[in-house]
C-alpha cells in the first residue's frame, strides 16, 4: 500500500445557511498545504446539526453535491462530509464520497441520535460503505455511530475508518476515548473531524478532530477549540507491521450484523 495523505477540516458552521457553509469551505480548501488524496468536512457541513430538514435539503443533483464534484476534481481528491439530502420523500443525513472523476458513494447515518430527535426526522441508513481509494479501503460513518462497535467491527475488510461528526463539547471525553478504541480493535487508522463553534440550540462544540495511529493508539493530529485544518500522511507500511506484529483481527468473533 503506498501512503495516504488525509486532510481533516474543522471549522465553525453557519446555522442552517447551505450557500454560506459552501463558501467558507470553498475559502478554507483553496488555502490547502500541498496536496491530498482525502479531504474530511464535518457531520452536516452546510447546516449544522440541525432537525428541521425541510427548508434546506438537498436532491443529489442539488448544488451541494455539484460543489463537492467541482472541489474533488480540482483537488484531485476525494471531498466527503454529511448533508441533509432529500430523496423519494424522505429525508437523509448522508455521507457523500466525492471521486475526482465525478462519480460518488454514499452512506446514510445508521445510527440516529434519539436523544435530539433525529430518528424522527432521518430516515435510518441499513448499509454499511467499503469504498476503496488509491489503494486504501475505507469505511466512513457519522457522529453517533461511533457509539456502537458492532457497526464499525473491522472484519479485515478496511484500513482506514472514518467518522464525521457534530459532537458537543459536554461529550468530548467519550469522543477522544471511543475514537483511539475503534483505532485499537479494528487495528486500523482512524480520522475524526467534528466541527467548533455554537449551534442555534446554544450547544457548544470544541472540535477535538484527530487522526489516530493503528499501533501505538496516539495522536498524530489534533486540534481543539480553534477551526484547523492540516494534512496527515497515513503510512501504509507501519499498517502492515501492526497487523504483522500483533495479528488478532484473525481471532475474530464470526457473525453479521442486522
Amino acid at each position: 500500500m503506498q501512503d495516504l495523505r488525509v486532510t481533516p477540516v474543522q471549522a465553525a458552521l453557519i446555522w442552517e445557511d447551505p450557500a454560506a457553509n459552501r463558501a467558507h469551505f470553498d475559502r478554507l480548501l483553496q488555502e490547502l498545504p500541498g496536496r491530498t488524496d482525502v479531504v474530511v468536512l464535518p457531520e452536516m457541513f452546510t447546516t449544522g446539526f440541525t432537525m428541521n430538514p425541510a427548508p434546506v435539503a438537498e436532491p443529489m443533483d442539488g448544488p451541494t453535491v455539484a460543489w463537492m464534484r467541482e472541489q474533488a476534481g480540482r483537488l484531485d481528491a476525494v471531498v466527503t462530509g454529511s448533508l441533509v439530502i432529500e430523496e423519494n420523500g424522505a429525508y437523509h443525513n448522508r455521507l457523500v464520497w466525492m471521486r475526482p472523476d465525478g462519480s460518488y458513494d454514499t452512506y446514510d447515518k445508521r445510527h440516529r441520535f434519539a436523544m435530539a430527535g433525529e430518528h424522527e426526522h432521518y430516515a435510518r441508513g441499513n448499509e454499511r460503505l467499503v469504498t476503496v481509494w488509491r489503494g486504501w479501503r475505507v469505511c466512513p460513518l457519522i457522529c453517533y455511530d461511533l457509539r456502537f462497535p458492532v457497526w464499525a467491527r473491522n472484519d479485515d475488510s478496511y484500513d482506514l475508518l472514518i467518522y464525521t461528526a457534530n459532537w458537543p463539547d459536554r461529550r468530548a471525553y467519550d469522543w477522544l476515548t471511543l475514537l483511539r478504541a475503534r483505532a485499537i480493535e479494528n487495528q486500523c487508522y482512524v480520522v475524526g473531524v467534528n466541527r467548533t463553534g455554537t449551534d442555534a440550540g446554544g450547544h457548544h462544540y470544541r472540535g477535538d478532530s484527530c487522526v489516530v495511529d493503528p499501533g501505538w493508539r496516539r495522536m498524530l493530529w489534533h486540534a481543539a477549540h480553534e477551526p484547523a485544518l492540516a494534512t496527515v500522511t497515513l503510512a501504509g507500511s507501519h499498517l502492515a507491521q501492526v497487523r504483522e506484529s500483533l495479528p488478532f483481527l484473525r481471532d475474530r468473533d464470526s457473525f453479521t450484523v442486522g
